[in-house]
């Protein structure tokens, strides 16, 4: 695992676009493709990211469908840990573990292969964004299921209001941003 990450400072909210009444009327969606669009700002998030989670310890990234993908690669690649893709019902071609979770109408299911990691490995769950909690909370049951442990998670924005850490497990969480 790589060591001694250093970021210089850099001001990762100018770089998140507010956009109002998205998807639906009184709605703020917080908007990451800016700070994608820039490549100074994409590397500093996966840099700081790395340099908050180096001592999780982790021998996995467990990325969240699709938004924790592109973060959670080039963090596996900067930490040198494997990743494991975490996906909605249908997508993933082997046997996988299954949770689901409540939604504000209903619910919803992710997956993850059952040999996406060797029982006992640290996992660390990243996503671009925790909002009740719920998605992130399932992460967690998937890992469980393999025989993993959970190193804790990384999310580029937390929005704080909604109280989403509260459905996590007590591990240590890492948040860029907080709104």
């Amino acid at each position: 695992m790589a060591t001694a990450f250093t970021c210089t400072p850099m001001d990762l909210r100018a770089h998140i676009r507010d956009v109002p009444d998205f998807p639906k009327p009184g709605i703020l969606f917080r908007d990451i493709t800016p700070l994608l669009g820039d490549p100074t700002a994409l590397q500093y998030s996966i840099d700081l990211f790395a340099e908050q989670v180096e001592d999780y310890r982790p021998d996995y990234i467990a990325g969240i469908e699709s938004r924790g993908f592109i973060f959670g690669m080039p963090l596996a690649y900067k930490l040198g840990v494997g990743f494991a893709p975490v996906r909605k019902p249908g997508k993933l071609p082997a046997a996988v573990h299954t949770a689901s979770y409540a939604l504000e109408y209903g619910s919803d299911t992710l997956e993850l292969h059952q040999d996406a990691f060797p029982s006992g490995s640290r996992v660390l769950i990243i996503d671009d964004l925790i909002a009740t909690g719920g998605t992130a909370a399932a992460a967690a049951k998937l890992v469980e299921q393999t025989g993993c442990t959970l190193a804790g998670y990384g999310f580029v924005i937390e929005l704080v209001g909604l109280e989403g850490r509260t459905k996590l497990p007590d591990v240590p969480v890492t948040v860029l941003l907080q709104y």
